[in-house]
């Protein structure tokens, strides 16, 4: 009973905000922006392949060089995957957002890279000097994501200006 009102509650709050916005459009951003917002805030979703199938974890992570670092725990599927093909790594996405749920503006950024751990005990200890992880796990993995493909959007306020007319 109690599961199903905190329910029926967040559902009122998030449609009441539906409804007192105005309507909104996505702005495309340029890879050094999308960075620097990835950079700005703490946690992301990485998203990687598990038994043949997509899998998403939240993490917490730091900006490095350009480099997506996270932390993560042995066992982890994460660091069997990254583990799969070498020296290559493999493929992954990252995403990260801030989005108010009031006014429904924000942004939104994914980056899809090539995963590999790190197994220098210099960059280890380096990184689990800047990157302390949310969770309770030990963590002695350190990832890094090398981005090929960033983009990003954001939304703004107002409707999508339209291009002028030739008539």
């Amino acid at each position: 009973m109690k599961d199903e009102t905190a329910r029926r509650l967040t559902m009122g709050r998030l449609q009441g905000a539906a409804t007192a916005v105005g309507p909104r459009h996505t702005v495309s951003l340029d890879p050094d922006e999308a960075l620097r917002l990835l950079g700005s805030v703490p946690l992301g979703r990485v998203v990687f392949t598990q038994k043949a199938l997509p899998a998403v974890r939240p993490v917490n992570h730091v900006l490095d060089d350009g480099d997506i670092v996270i932390r993560t725990h042995d066992g982890a599927a994460l660091v069997s995957t990254a583990q799969q093909d070498g020296d290559h790594g493999v493929v992954v996405a990252y995403e990260a957002d801030d989005i108010d749920p009031a006014t429904h503006l924000g942004w939104s950024v994914v980056v899809t890279g090539y995963c590999r751990l790190v197994t220098d005990p210099e960059q280890v200890a380096r990184y689990q000097e800047m990157l302390h992880p949310w969770s309770d796990h030990r963590m002695d993995h350190v990832v890094r994501i090398r981005p090929d493909l960033i983009t990003g959007v954001r939304l703004v306020n107002g409707t999508r200006p339209q291009a002028p007319s030739n008539g």
